[in-house]
């Protein structure tokens, strides 16, 4: 129907209109109420709209970086398993050399002597098996294997962690006058000599444990404190964005309640206006 078909009069255009804008402000608030925002669209608020999704995506890629922090952290402490497990085997090692120590004042036969040959070279054998399973998700810090976490977005700041070599050769664990591959005659445990030059490489191979695995500790508390803090400022992000567009509810609430009786008395006001036009139905 066009506007000039029916005509109202000025009391009543003025009220039908106000009427309208009372509908139009329900409906914003309804909606409002409905999803606990108060920008659900860039036609609402474009510039907080558009900053509040900003927020929202960089907290997205802050939160895959803080999964890649948590493999980083698990491939770390995979790694300090194996060792403390090589130290504990270099241990058993030196519990070895001790006996043989024991048995130069005794008499000892071959076939111990031989005995404990075998167990040396068992647990060096056990030894570098376990540096060769200390790995997690194909990285392996017992390996010298290496991996780089980024910490931001741009990846501009990132920690390089590189490993080493936690094999018998890579700790120099010496077998008598062969360093590095761990294998003992039965001859070399009869010597006094001998036995003090395995020990020392036992010795400083535990000491080069202690060095790795105070590394080891030191990044993961970098990584522990770097994914603490990325959860803080993706809460921070997530925050921001809905101080962006959050709607207050008890505000609209009380909107909510003011546009209803706002609306009844439009309705009112509406038929009082038209009571003009029925006074004319007395005339008939």
């Amino acid at each position: 129907m066009a506007i000039g078909d029916v005509s109202l009069t000025s009391a009543m255009r003025s009220n039908l209109v106000s009427l309208q804008s009372t509908e139009a402000l329900l409906g914003r608030t309804q909606e409002r109420l409905a999803t606990g925002k108060k920008v659900n669209s860039a036609i609402d608020n474009p510039t907080n709209f558009f900053a509040a999704r900003a927020h929202t995506q960089r907290a997205d890629l802050l939160n895959g970086l803080k999964d890649n922090i948590g493999e980083a952290i698990q491939t770390v402490k995979a790694s300090d398993s194996g060792v403390k497990a090589i130290n504990s085997t270099i241990e058993a090692l030196r519990g070895i050399v001790s006996q043989a120590r024991s048995a130069q004042t005794s008499t000892t036969s071959a076939t111990d002597l031989a005995g404990l040959t075998t167990q040396y070279n068992e647990l060096v054998r056990q030894l570098n098996n376990t540096a060769e399973d200390s790995g997690y998700k194909g990285v392996n810090f017992l390996t010298s294997g290496a991996l780089a976490v980024n910490f931001n977005e741009q990846a501009s700041t990132k920690l390089q962690m590189q490993g080493f070599n936690g094999s018998a050769s890579g700790l120099a664990i010496s077998g008598g006058t062969q360093t590095g591959s761990g294998t003992l005659t039965s001859a070399q445990l009869t010597g006094g000599t001998a036995l003090d030059g395995i020990e020392t490489t036992l010795n400083a191979a535990l000491g080069k444990l202690r060095t790795e695995s105070a590394g080891l500790a030191s990044n993961l508390s970098i990584l522990t404190t770097r994914q603490q803090f990325i959860t803080d400022m993706v809460n921070t992000l997530v925050d921001g964005a809905g101080k962006l567009t959050n709607a207050d509810t008890n505000e609209e609430g009380a909107n909510m309640l003011l546009l209803q009786t706002r609306q009844q008395l439009g309705v009112t006001a509406l038929s009082l206006s038209a009571q003009a036009a029925q006074s004319v139905l007395r005339l008939f």
